[in-house]
C-alpha cells in the first residue's frame, strides 16, 4: 500500500474504500468482510473516499471499537481481522485487514437469516448455491471429487481406465489402485471422482459440446456433436473432433516433410485436459465447450479461478498451481496426461513459445468471467486478412533458407485454393489436410530421404518441442535405443538441435541445414 499526494494507491485489487463507518447500515461493509474471508482476503480502508483521496476519520478509536464489535456480533464464524491505524499528514485512516479464512463459509447474520458473500472483481456479491457448496467443502477440508457416494464400486467396471493406464505408462494395472487413487473408498463405495472414470459414466454434467462454426462467429454450424462419457473418453472424443476439423499443411523439403499445422496438438491437448480437470462439477447446467472457428479454437468450462481472481489480470508465470479437483488431477497425472508439477497454463504458453521459428507462435489467451473459464488458441496460419496464402507460408520458410522471397516462378505447387475464404477449404472435412509440394532448396542436390522413424520424430517435435525421447519411443512404437540413434542422425545432418538442458530444454528443427 502506497500514499501519493493524499491519494491511496495499492497494487492489490482486493480492497474497498469507505469514507466513514456506516453505523446504521452495517451490512454495506460487513458483507465485504464476509466476502474477503470467503475468498482470498482483502482490506477495507476507512477515511478514504471513492476516488482514493484520504479524508481521515474524526474518531478512529471509536470507529475501531465499533467495527470490532459488529464483526463479532454479525459474522459467524468470526474471521481473523486486523485493525491498523495509519497516520498521514495530520489525518488518520483505518485499515481493516481481513485474512483468507479456513473455516468457510463466513456468514453475515441478521434477523435470523445467514448469508455468505464472495468477491467478484471489485464487488461483494451473495453466494449462489454452487459457490456456497464450494465454500462448505473448503471449510471441511474436502473437495467435491473426493466425496463418497452411496454407489457400490463392485457394480461398475474400470476397463477403459485400466487399458488406458497400461497404454500410457507401460505398467500393469492393479485394482488396488482404485482405492489408492481416491476413486473408491475403503468400504467399497465410489467417490464422485470414481463415478467420472467408470466405464458407464452416469454423471449428468460429464459432457462436452463440440461445434465447428462456418466463420469467425457463432453463426451457422458445419458440425455440432454432444458427448456424454467418462473423462478418459471425453478427452479422446474432444481431441478427435479438433483433429477432424482443423488443417495441417506441409511443405516438401529435399529429404523430409516440413509440417505446417494450424495449431500445436500438444498445446491443445494440455488445454482440454486443463478444462476437464479444473471445471466446477457442482454446476449442473454447465459443460465443457469446444468451439472451432476459422481463426481460433475456444475452450470453455464452468468454474472461474479458484481464488476468485480474474486470470486476465494475472501474470501467467506467477499463477500458483491450485486444484479444484485434486483426485481427478492426480488420476490424469497417473495416466501421464499432465505434468506432475507446475501450472498447465504455463505449459501451454511454453509449448507455443517453443514452436519452430517458421510458425508465428501466437500465444494462447485466457479469460475468466463470473462462473466460466475461457482458453483461446489462435490459428498459426491465419492473419489479419484471413488465411495466410500458401505462397506467404512458403516464403516464410524460404526466407529462412535462402534469405530471398519466393518469386512467381517458384516450384511450389498448390493442391487446394487457399486464396479463397477458408470456408471453402472445409468442403471435404474427412480429408482436411492441405498438401503443399515444392522443393524450396536447390532441386539439383540429391539427398537420401529420411526414414519413417526420423520423419515421425520431426512431426512430434513440431507439436511438442519439449517432448522426451522416452515419449517419442512410446508414441512411434519403437525402442528407446532406436530413437537415440535416429536423433543422433538428425543432429549429425543438422536438422535437429537441442536447446537447453535434458530436463527443461526443448528441440528445435533447423530447416536450412549445412549439407556436404
Amino acid at each position: 500500500m502506497q500514499i501519493h499526494n493524499n491519494i491511496l494507491i495499492t497494487e492489490c485489487s482486493a480492497y474497498d474504500f469507505k469514507e466513514m463507518v456506516e453505523r446504521k447500515k452495517v451490512k454495506s461493509w460487513l458483507k465485504s468482510v464476509s466476502a474477503f474471508a470467503n475468498t482470498d482476503g482483502g482490506s477495507l480502508f476507512y477515511g478514504v473516499n471513492d476516488d482514493g483521496v484520504i479524508v481521515g476519520l474524526e474518531n478512529p478509536q471509536a470507529d475501531s471499537d465499533f467495527i470490532s464489535e459488529m464483526i463479532k456480533a454479525r459474522l459467524d464464524p468470526v474471521p481473523d481481522v486486523q485493525l491498523i491505524p495509519i497516520g498521514h499528514e495530520g489525518r488518520t485512516l483505518l485499515e481493516v485487514r481481513v485474512m483468507a479464512g479456513m473455516l468457510t463459509p463466513y456468514y453475515y447474520y441478521q434477523d435470523g437469516t445467514r448469508t455468505a458473500y464472495t468477491r467478484v472483481g471489485n464487488e461483494s456479491v451473495e453466494c449462489n448455491s454452487q459457490q456456497l457448496l464450494s465454500l462448505v467443502l473448503k471449510g471441511t477440508h474436502m473437495t467435491w471429487d473426493s466425496l463418497p457416494t452411496q454407489v457400490d464400486a463392485n457394480k461398475h467396471s474400470f476397463v477403459i481406465l485400466a487399458n488406458t493406464f497400461r497404454e500410457q505408462t507401460n505398467q500393469d494395472w492393479n485394482d488396488k489402485f482404485l482405492e489408492s487413487f481416491g476413486l473408491v473408498t475403503p468400504d467399497g463405495k465410489l467417490t464422485n471422482a470414481g463415478l467420472l472414470f467408470v466405464d458407464n459414466c452416469t454423471v449428468f454434467q460429464s459432457r462436452i459440446f463440440c461445434t465447428r462454426w462456418t466463420g469467425l462467429y457463432k453463426d451457422d454450424a458445419i458440425s455440432s456433436v454432444e458427448h456424454r462419457a467418462n473423462l478418459v473418453l471425453l478427452l479422446k472424443y474432444g481431441m478427435d473432433f479438433i483433429k477432424n476439423y482443423t488443417m495441417s499443411g506441409w511443405v516438401k523439403m529435399p529429404n523430409y516433410r516440413l509440417n505446417l499445422p494450424d495449431y500445436s496438438d500438444r498445446a491443445i491437448f494440455e488445454g482440454l485436459v486443463n478444462h476437464l480437470i479444473h471445471r466446477d462439477y457442482t454446476v449442473m447446467g454447465g459443460e465443457v465447450h469446444i468451439d472451432i472457428y476459422d481463426d481460433r479454437i475456444e475452450l470453455v468450462s464452468p468454474g472461474a479461478m479458484l481464488d476468485g481472481t480474474q486470470i486476465q489480470d494475472r501474470d501467467i508465470y506467477k499463477v500458483p498451481s491450485m486444484r479444484r479437483n485434486p483426485v481427478i488431477a492426480d488420476m490424469f497425472t497417473q495416466l501421464d496426461y499432465m505434468e506432475k508439477r507446475g501450472s498447465g497454463l504455463r505449459k501451454m504458453q511454453e509449448l507455443t513459445e517453443k514452436l519452430p521459428n517458421f510458425l508465428p507462435g501466437k500465444e494462447p489467451k485466457y479469460q475468466t468471467e463470473a462462473t466460466f473459464f475461457y482458453t483461446t488458441f489462435y490459428n498459426l496460419n491465419w492473419g489479419k486478412d484471413g488465411r495466410i496464402p500458401v505462397e506467404v507460408v512458403a516464403n516464410r520458410v524460404n526466407t529462412i533458407i535462402e534469405k530471398n522471397p519466393v518469386n512467381e516462378k517458384s516450384s511450389v505447387k498448390i493442391f487446394g485454393d487457399l486464396q479463397k475464404p477458408s470456408v471453402k477449404i472445409f468442403g471435404d472435412l474427412q480429408k482436411p489436410s492441405v498438401k503443399i509440394f515444392g522443393d524450396l532448396q536447390n532441386s539439383s542436390v540429391k539427398q537420401k530421404r529420411l526414414g519413417r522413424t526420423a520423419q515421425s520424430i520431426l512431426d512430434l517435435v513440431i507439436s511438442d518441442g519439449s517432448i522426451s525421447q522416452d515419449k517419442m519411443a512410446e508414441k512411434i512404437g519403437v525402442s528407446k535405443r532406436a530413437i537415440e540413434m535416429q536423433v543422433a542422425n538428425l543432429k549429425a545432418k543438422g536438422l535437429l538441435v537441442r536447446e537447453g538442458a535434458d530436463h527443461g530444454g526443448y528441440w528445435r528443427i533447423v530447416i536450412n541445414p549445412q549439407t556436404e
